[in-house]
């Protein structure tokens, strides 16, 4: 007879019914033996005891477990690694919030490098926690990657906990014991790889934690999901049955809405001061997309483009023809070249610029004399050239019957817009370029009082020169005779000096070189008070559609005035804010003017360096032309010095009055309204920025067109980088989508971001006629 297995001491045999009290028996006292052995063996130290804290007490277990945590974490590690055991995921309480901060602030910093910097200066305080933030990034492919990957893996892992204890908290909390969640592979593999000889108290402080946890910094995921179908929701509500359709116009390729409004054209009174050439916006900005040349070809880069360009771009011979003998421009196989550059340099223009230092040693290109602008520009020779001598030029011309002379320049990768010297200011501040310059620009300065001469008078530095190259000069016709005499009594009257006259033999041309005053002295001696004085409400900064008038502005005589002094040398005065900016002034970020200056170049010198010539993929090799859509003090362009790029800045007429310190520092820029188009010729740059420019415009301009237009200045394969608030990010990012556009990075975190796209060649199928823009 088979013995059984569990006898009595005395060898009696047990009834049946007792066999499981007695396997109960031996469990227990095994288990006692265990838990023994166990607290005996526990790998924590004699002195690193740790209480059982009440469920109750939070404060407790803040201030017993966080100075371990944060000592360990400076030990670079884990507070398990520590003791040589396998680590284990801790499951953080509300008391470990400043633990889960740091680990959260050590992962992210451990990052990708790239990451970190394309997200500098989204906001003013980056360090500010936002539990309801959304963070959606798409990373250009970098080696640095892989860390990054682990840093959102590690995020969703915590994310996951955190829904788990609300999970638990929701069932009571029931057994000591919680199942980890499906698909949670690193919590199973990590937790099959831990001891299972735990203290009672280390279990006991899982229990504790694990019942006390909250989300602390981090989004759930069903926050996280609900949030983003609720944007994607929106989004679409807003763009899903919109497509974009091309411009059908007279203009065609060319189209620029606010020069090419053939209906307000017609209906203008008179055209005597060139009304016909000024701007005339439609009433409702267009939303469809420009059409391309056909055979359109990338640019040619910089600086071979300087001497010729795809013809194909810019299909117009009518110039070449017109101007051809004057080497201007000509017609060479598949290009369209540029063999001298203007009427009055024909054999070059680098001589004639070399020329005009020669004749006044003062002008010291490149140092005392930064910023020309170029009245009556033709295809923008001497412009281009002068980025020899380190000078920068604002070039402009009309939309006229040299047909497109700008846009040959633009194509060149030379700075040039639309313009005309007609009823209204120059788009820009009063006293800001050194130098200006007219050859043969066939503008009538002496009629009418002289208005035309008094506006540039008025954007003129006092002591700045204005180089006047023109047949008045130096041919003895009588109509030249006339006019020269006209300019010359004019000229006095407003106290310009007639510094030199010199004729260029090699050009054969003549150049007139005058200055005007730094002192009121001139102004008040005068016999005769014509051209008038300007009355004192009248601001010589007001730029944005104000009527030209005959007369003249005072020169500043307060010394802590901008206009008193002349700006310090070329680079010097880059990098130093100026001298008129004072520390009781107020900056557009909040601090004193001459610190916000600074704070600004050192912030955007920071983010070109760390993000943008780096973390965005963009080949900075194809890009020339530049724009800063919204410049404040001109940090951005600033920090692109070292480029081989030039940055129009755009001060928008609803932000800061910032323009004359851009023009300060030696950069140059212009105001101008985004509710309206840009006076430049589509496809002119190679780079838009926006720096929250699209959130602020969306609040009384149609944004749709607002796209459009950055679609019809940017060149295809054009890069655009925009930072706004993430709302506007992601509505930018859709409609750039729907034009097929490639974007390369998108970033959000605590509801800023930035987007950096590509434009594509693409255009659409369906046309939309614009009435107003047809000529029949």
């Amino acid at each position: 007879m088979a013995q059984p297995r569990y006898t009595r001491i005395d060898n009696t045999r047990r009834p049946s019914s007792s066999y499981c009290s007695t396997v109960t028996i031996v469990v227990f006292v095994a288990l006692c033996l265990v838990g023994i052995w166990m607290m005996t063996s526990s790998s924590l130290g004699p002195d690193q005891s740790v209480d059982v804290v009440p469920l109750d007490n939070k404060d407790g277990i803040k201030n017993q477990m966080t100075p371990p945590a944060e000592e360990d974490r400076g030990n670079g590690q884990r507070p398990e690694d520590a003791t040589g055991e396998t680590p284990k995921e801790e499951k953080k309480g509300d008391g470990d919030e400043s633990s889960s901060k740091e680990e959260k602030s050590k992962e992210e910093s451990t990052s990708s490098g790239e990451t970190k910097s394309e997200t500098e200066g989204l906001t003013d305080n980056p360090d500010e926690e936002n539990p309801d933030s959304n963070e959606k990034q798409t990373k250009p492919e970098t080696e640095d990657n892989e860390s990054g990957e682990d840093g959102e893996n590690q995020k969703k892992f915590e994310a996951d906990e955190s829904e788990k204890k609300s999970s638990d908290d929701e069932t009571g909390n029931e057994g000591a014991e919680t199942k980890p969640e499906k698909g949670n592979t690193k919590t199973n593999v990590e937790q099959e790889s831990q001891p299972k000889n735990e203290t009672s108290g280390g279990a006991q402080l899982e229990l504790v934690n694990e019942t006390i946890a909250q989300n602390g910094s981090f989004s759930t995921q069903a926050t996280e999901s609900k949030n983003e179908k609720e944007a994607q929701k929106s989004s679409g509500d807003r763009i899903i049955d919109f497509k974009w359709k091309v411009c059908n116009t007279t203009a065609g390729p060319d189209y620029i809405p606010c020069l090419d409004n053939v209906q307000a054209i017609r209906s203008l009174k008179s055209t005597k001061h060139y009304e016909h050439r000024e701007r005339h916006c439609p009433d409702s900005p267009p939303t469809c997309l420009v059409p391309l040349p056909e055979g359109y070809k990338r640019p040619i880069e910089w600086p071979k483009s300087r001497e010729k360009i795809w013809y194909t771009n810019v299909p117009h011979t009518k110039l070449a023809e017109y101007k051809g003998h004057q080497n201007w421009v000509k017609v060479t196989g598949e290009y369209l070249t540029f063999p001298g550059g203007g009427t009055q340099f024909k054999h070059g223009a680098l001589h004639y610029i070399d020329f005009i230092q020669e004749s006044v040693s003062d002008i010291a290109w490149g140092k005392r004399s930064r910023v020309v602008l170029d009245v009556g520009c033709g295809v923008a020779s001497f412009g281009g050239f002068l980025f020899d001598r380190d000078v920068i030029t604002m070039s402009l011309a009309p939309k006229d019957e040299h047909e497109a002379q700008v846009q040959f320049a633009l194509e060149r990768g030379i700075p040039a817009i639309s313009a005309v010297m007609g009823t209204t200011r120059l788009p820009f501040p009063g006293r800001v370029f050194d130098i200006v310059h007219c050859a043969r620009c066939r503008v009538p300065w002496h009629i009418e009082g002289g208005k035309l001469l008094l506006e540039l008078n008025r954007v003129l530095r006092p002591g700045g020169f204005f180089v006047w190259s023109a047949t008045p000069v130096y041919q003895k016709k009588t109509e030249d005779v006339e006019i020269w005499k006209a300019m010359s009594e004019l000229t006095k009257k407003m106290c310009w000096e007639l510094i030199s006259i010199n004729k260029d033999k090699v050009n054969g041309v003549g150049v007139a070189t005058y200055k005007k005053p730094t002192s009121n002295e001139c102004y008040t001696s005068r016999s005769e008070q014509n051209p008038p004085i300007c009355a004192d409400s009248d601001d010589p900064n007001a730029s944005w559609k104000v009527p030209l008038q005959a007369c003249m502005h005072t020169a500043p005589e307060d010394k802590t005035q901008r206009g008193s002094q002349w700006p310090g040398q070329w680079p010097a005065r880059l990098d130093k804010p100026p001298y008129w900016l004072s520390s009781s002034q107020t900056g557009v970020y909040g601090k004193a003017a001459p610190e916000d200056f600074s704070a600004d170049y050192e912030h955007w010198k920071r983010v070109v360096t760390k993000s943008y010539l780096k973390g965005l993929g963009i080949n900075w090799g194809t890009v020339r032309n530049v724009m800063d859509m919204k410049a404040v003090y001109g940090g951005f362009a600033a920090a692109l010095r070292e480029m081989k790029v030039w940055v129009m800045n755009v001060v928008p007429i609803d932000s800061p009055d910032t323009l004359a310190i851009i023009y300060e520092r030696g950069l140059f820029g212009i105001y101008h309204d985004w509710c309206e188009s840009f006076s430049t010729y589509p496809r002119s740059y190679d780079l838009l920025h926006a720096d929250h420019l699209f959130s602020k415009l969306k609040q009384r301009c149609n944004l749709t067109a607002v796209v459009a237009e950055v679609d019809r200045v940017l060149r295809p394969e054009g890069k655009l980088i925009v930072r706004d608030d993430a709302e506007t990010i992601q509505e930018v990012e859709a409609m750039v989508k729907a034009m097929k556009w490639e974007v390369r990075m998108t970033y959000s975190k605590e509801k800023e971001g930035l987007l950096s796209v590509q434009k594509s060649i693409w255009r659409p199928e369906e046309v939309e006629t614009l009435t107003y823009a047809i000529a029949t």
